[in-house]
């Protein structure tokens, strides 16, 4: 199986494929290999991309709160509870951040429904460039035990209910398809991707991963500009 992250590591910084990228993915499948997207995005973000690439297999969505099949059916999703989503957000008031919140049918950016309990939120995301502000919040978060936090950028926190993460989302797809987390290469480039880089078989880098990222990984390819996952891709599997 090939894992990979999608904004930093398989999209440009302009959200395309690289033609480079594409080709190596599709040669990877028709040698019998598993690609799947393992993102922070929602499927409807994360879909268009898996049908432009022709993808047959699985894609994990939301750092792990859903896990599809490339053709939209749910095999999964983890949900977080109302009062934790409600204590994001008054953080994020708190310390006046950017904020996302995900549920099931829509991302909320900058606004939150006033009916927010009849929705079911699988992350809330927090963005400011204020290190001091993002320090104060991963403290006050760190004491719930029903929280995982992460990043997909240097000044984002992505919250999602402990216990998912992209690991443990591709740990289950091994189960389903039958092959072990050593048969696995997976590619990021931030926190979000940390345990799931960890976990595998080889674990890769990007160049323009963050340097956590690059202290455990396997093996670093080049950036998301210059068609890294191509690159590690053709390098790993001995392509010529």
């Amino acid at each position: 199986m090939i894992a990979l992250d999608m904004d930093g590591t398989m999209l440009t910084p302009q959200d395309e494929i690289s033609e480079a990228n594409k080709q190596a993915i599709q040669r990877a499948q028709e040698e019998g290999i598993h690609v799947i997207l393992s993102t922070g995005r929602g499927i409807r973000t994360c879909k268009p991309y898996a049908d432009e690439l022709g993808l047959q297999s699985y894609l994990v969505t939301v750092n792990g709160s859903e896990i599809w099949t490339a053709d939209g059916e749910l095999l999964e999703r983890v949900l977080i509870e109302d009062d934790l989503i409600k204590k994001m957000k008054r953080l994020s008031d708190k310390y006046e951040t950017h904020f996302w919140a995900v549920s099931t049918e829509h991302v909320f950016r900058g606004n939150f429904p006033a009916n927010m309990e009849e929705y079911d939120w699988l992350k809330f995301g927090f963005d400011t460039p204020d290190d001091s502000k993002r320090d104060a919040i991963v403290k006050a978060l760190s004491d719930k035990d029903e929280l995982e936090l992460s990043n997909s950028s240097l000044t984002n926190i992505e919250v999602n209910a402990v216990g998912i993460n992209k690991a443990e989302a591709v740990q289950k797809l091994c189960d389903r398809i039958g092959i072990n987390m050593e048969q696995v290469i997976a590619m990021g480039d931030s926190l979000n991707d940390i345990k799931m880089i960890q976990a595998v078989g080889c674990g890769v880098a990007m160049g323009n991963a963050q340097d956590a990222v690059k202290e455990v990984a396997n093996y670093q390819t080049d950036t998301n500009e210059a068609d890294g996952v191509a690159k590690a891709i053709h390098h790993l599997l001995g392509w010529s």
